[in-house]
Parts: structure tokens; C-alpha cells; sequence
């Protein structure tokens, strides 16, 4: 699903018919940028009926290139995981 078609999918489902494209896509946008800032502040993110977005580290590691075989060394770094809430599991 686009950014596009994700604010229409929200306009549909709201009841108020009087939602611009525009106004919708700054609301999710905002969305989006507040979660952004709670996972870097906080460490985490939770949604009731969704799930859970975390910090997860991952260690320092040896890898290769795979275009000469190379070995090469992979830094530590940071990334963000999700675990989906049980009722979003079981719906798929």
C-alpha cells in the first residue's frame, strides 16, 4: 500500500465525508512523525490491538561481498523491530 492510497483507504473510512486529501495526509503524517519520535525518546511504541515497536540492537558481525567474496566487517548498529499484538496474529 502507497501513501497515496493509504490516506484515500482513511478518507473512505472515516464517517465525516468533508476530509481533503490534504488535511488527511498532514494528519497521518503527523501520526507517523509523533511514533517516530516516541521509538527514538522512549525506546518503544505501543498500539493497543496492533503491537509493539522496539529498538533492537544488533551486534557487530563479519560478512562478504557478493560480488569478489570479499570478507568483510559489518558495524553494530540499530534498528526497529515489531511484535504484532495477538489479535492482529490471529487475523492473518
Amino acid at each position: 500500500m502507497t501513501k497515496d492510497e493509504l490516506i484515500t483507504s482513511v478518507i473512505k473510512t472515516c464517517k465525516d465525508t468533508a476530509l481533503s486529501k490534504r488535511l488527511t495526509g498532514d494528519v497521518l503524517d503527523a501520526v507517523f512523525e509523533n511514533i517516530s519520535k516516541s521509538i527514538k525518546k522512549e525506546k518503544r511504541f505501543a498500539y493497543p490491538g496492533f503491537g509493539t515497536f522496539t529498538v533492537r540492537s544488533r551486534k557487530a558481525r563479519k560478512g562478504r561481498n557478493p560480488q569478489t567474496g570479499e570478507e568483510i566487517k559489518i558495524k553494530a548498529s540499530k534498528t526497529v523491530g515489531f511484535k504484532p499484538a495477538p489479535t492482529l496474529k490471529t487475523s492473518l
